[in-house]
């Protein structure tokens, strides 16, 4: 039988045990100091010569993170190809030929495996790509928290249902958006990055033709001569999301939902007379403010369910488990 001291000891071990796991748990910014201290400079490279190359490519980095850490947390499960025993999250109806970047992220990668085998995660990488991407084209700049892990699995069906469809309510938003821990302020400071890129004629031919009195009938007409009424006709051509300021992270998204013309109906119902219209008018009014929130909201989501300590795994290639 164990006598009272080694129960005592025992007790002691356990404890210390559960402290150890806990401190591994934190995200921290100061994560690869020590076993990779270039990490965050070659990323930086890596993604501000990407997005020189194609200024889009800035709005897809950013959303390729959201789309990542509403799926399973932020696990880099969207980067994961199709695998006899992965189901790809890539081909659901929210990412298929509009998720875009992966490219990015593997090169990012393989420049940081060259001097850090095996340290850095796909994770991490996805969330510093999102950053360095607001700041490069005029956005705000926050300190992204580091540690996460990779996850071993993919989930389209968690990807086709807490991903937000272009067609969602407001209602839906807000609820997808709360399910994550994330506030209807949140959700419109993260909307506000839709201040740059492009959207798909397939993703708003519907809004644009509604005839609807929450649009804009001059801009609807706009838009309507790049993108055919009958689908399959011109699914893919683009249009900018934000139609003063389309290169350029700013506040102008706001201003555009106020004269009711917003890009996609997900942009629109942000301010359709509820709950969210005084964020959206407070943020047309205040870019500081806006860019604060913005921030400040993608810290929040970086923070949602990360593998750490001894969970997941490093990947060496991102696209697929070691």
């Amino acid at each position: 039988m164990l006598t009272a001291a080694a129960r005592d000891f025992g007790a002691v071990v356990m404890l210390l045990l559960l402290i150890c796991s806990t401190c591994q748990a934190q995200l921290s910014s100061t994560f690869y100091a020590n076993t990779c201290p270039n990490a965050l400079s070659t990323i930086r490279t890596s993604i501000r010569s990407a997005i020189a190359r194609e200024r889009r490519m800035a709005a897809s980095l950013i959303r390729l993170h959201f789309h990542d850490c509403f799926v399973q947390g932020c696990d880099a499960s969207i980067l994961l190809d199709n695998s006899p025993s992965i189901t790809s999250e890539k081909f659901v109806v929210q990412n298929n030929n509009s998720a875009r970047g992966f490219e990015v992220i593997d090169q990012a990668k393989s420049a940081v495996e060259n001097i850090c085998p095996g340290v850095v995660s796909c994770a991490d990488i996805l969330a510093v790509a999102a950053r360095d991407a607001s700041e490069y084209v005029g956005g705000p700049t926050w300190t992204v928290k580091l540690g996460r892990r990779d996850s071993t699995t993919a989930s389209a069906s968690l990807a086709s249902s807490d991903l937000p469809l272009t067609s969602a309510s407001l209602q839906s938003l807000i609820g997808l958006f709360e399910r994550k821990g994330l506030s209807e302020r949140d959700m419109v400071a993260l909307s506000g990055s839709h201040t740059i890129g492009q959207a798909r004629c397939v993703t708003f031919r519907g809004r644009i033709y509604s005839n609807g009195n929450d649009i804009d009938a001059g801009f609807a007409s706009t838009r309507r001569r790049n993108c055919p009424a009958t689908s399959p006709n011109g699914n893919g051509n683009l249009a900018p999301l934000d139609l003063v300021t389309p290169n350029s992270f700013d506040n102008n998204y706001f201003k555009n939902l106020l004269q009711k013309k917003g890009l996609l109906q997900s942009d629109q119902v942000l301010f359709s007379g509820g709950s969210t219209d005084s964020i959206v008018t407070e943020y047309s009014r205040n870019p500081s403010t806006f860019s604060s929130d913005f921030a400040s909201a993608m810290v929040k989501m970086g923070d949602i369910e990360p593998l750490t300590g001894s969970a997941g795994i490093i990947r060496r290639v991102c696209s697929a488990v070691n």
